[in-house]
Parts: structure tokens; sequence; C-alpha cells
């Protein structure tokens, strides 16, 4: 159900923290996030 972009995530913090955390490990930590990734190393398109 669209809430008209309300989150409760970005409410508490969650998104702000989860962004911080992957750009200090250098991995992201969404699943599409960490494809791209490794797709970007290895040369696939």
């Amino acid at each position: 159900m669209n809430r008209g972009g309300f989150s409760l995530r970005r409410l508490v913090g969650i998104s702000a923290a989860k962004s911080k955390i992957s750009r200090a490990i250098g991995v992201p930590l969404t699943r599409s996030g960490r494809q791209r990734k490794i797709g970007r190393l290895l040369g696939i398109k």
C-alpha cells in the first residue's frame, strides 16, 4: 500500500545507517548492489 513516500525505516534512521556502513566497508548491502559490483569486477555486461 502506497503511503505517499512515507517510510518508517527512513524515519527511524535505518536507511542512513545502512548506507554509511556500506560506504565504509566498500561492499553494498543489497543483493542487487552486490551483484552489480561483482559484475563490474568481472567485466560482465
